[in-house]
């Protein structure tokens, strides 16, 4: 499954969240590692959604093009 991650530039590293899974968060000093670690906690989060027997959000991004 893909889901949507946003990336902000904080004062001392970037940070990531994903939309469709509230609370699954992460940080990198680079956009790579950024993403790398999101992928991890994306990972981790629909893990722990399984274990306590919570359904697994499905993506609800739309993509466009401009």
């Amino acid at each position: 499954m893909n889901y949507t991650i946003i990336i902000e530039q904080g004062e001392n590293n970037l940070s990531a969240y994903c939309p469709d899974l509230p609370g699954c968060v992460s940080t990198g000093q680079t956009e790579q590692e950024t993403i790398q670690n999101m992928k991890e906690a994306i990972q981790l989060h629909i893990q722990g959604l399984k274990e306590d027997g919570d359904s697994v959000p499905t993506t609800t991004a739309t993509t466009v093009s401009v």
